[in-house]
């Protein structure tokens, strides 16, 4: 009798145990893979990692088009990574005189990069409720995000917008957020002006900023038309008096 009542409470706790690793271990199998990305202000990591230098964007002075800022942002393994630098990076505190395109309180949840070079930023719930409203204010705010993302990454071709893991339609009413952004510089300083670093200092660039972000060559002057050479003067003689 005794020997069948072991047999029996080890099997018991055999199968207890089994149940637990189950529960533990098979959710985990099962998950979608996801990468866990360094944060931004991670200094050992980032050290760890490198650095690359990369284009940020912020409203201008004069409030009425985005600036480039050449800054130092932590390297990324895969893609997913380094987007996520560079959004934690374009979320920071815009350098003086320049102002932060995005909300205030704004923050990255995740992103995730499709095999078709989309990436997809999602964002904290701030990036709506704290907005300031008004369409150029949103056209910034939205394009900081993505021409951070496509300028710096080229494999990345569009970014989509979500908020709080949700698609959005707008972050205030203006800018379709339904579908993936590409890059574009419209929004950008294109004017010969100098680009900022983040330090304060500037670069002069040659020309025009061109839609891809490039430098376009400065204008040649008009030829101007030679003017044909003045005919010779000839002497006019008085007629002489008739006698």
């Amino acid at each position: 009798m005794r020997r069948p009542l072991i047999v029996g409470l080890l099997g018991a706790m055999t199968a207890v145990l089994i149940g637990i690793a189950g529960l533990v271990f098979v959710p985990r199998w099962l998950a979608p893979a996801t990468v866990e990305v360094p944060r931004a202000e991670d200094a050992d990591a980032a050290e760890a990692t490198g650095r690359i230098r990369a284009s940020l964007y912020y409203v201008a002075e004069d409030g009425l088009h985005l600036t480039a800022v050449d800054a130092d942002v932590p390297y990324g393994a895969t893609p997913a990574e380094q987007a996520r630098s560079l959004v934690e990076a374009q979320l920071l505190a815009a350098p003086t005189p320049l102002a932060q395109a995005i909300a205030e309180g704004t923050k990255v949840r995740q992103i995730f990069v499709a095999d078709d070079g989309t990436a997809f930023v999602d964002l904290s719930k701030e990036a709506v409720a704290n907005h300031r409203g008004g369409s150029l204010d949103e056209l910034f705010a939205v394009y900081a995000i993505v021409n951070a993302v496509t300028v710096n990454l080229p494999a990345i071709k569009g970014v989509q917008i979500l908020v709080d893991g949700q698609e959005v339609e707008t972050l205030a009413g203006h800018v379709d957020l339904r579908h993936p952004l590409a890059k574009n510089m419209r929004w950008v300083e294109v004017a010969g002006a100098p680009t900022r670093t983040e330090e304060g200092g500037e670069r002069t660039e040659v020309g025009p900023r061109s839609q891809d972000g490039g430098v376009a060559p400065a204008p040649q002057p008009a030829a101007q038309p030679v003017p044909p050479p003045a005919a010779p003067s000839v002497p006019v003689s008085s007629p002489s008096p008739q006698r």
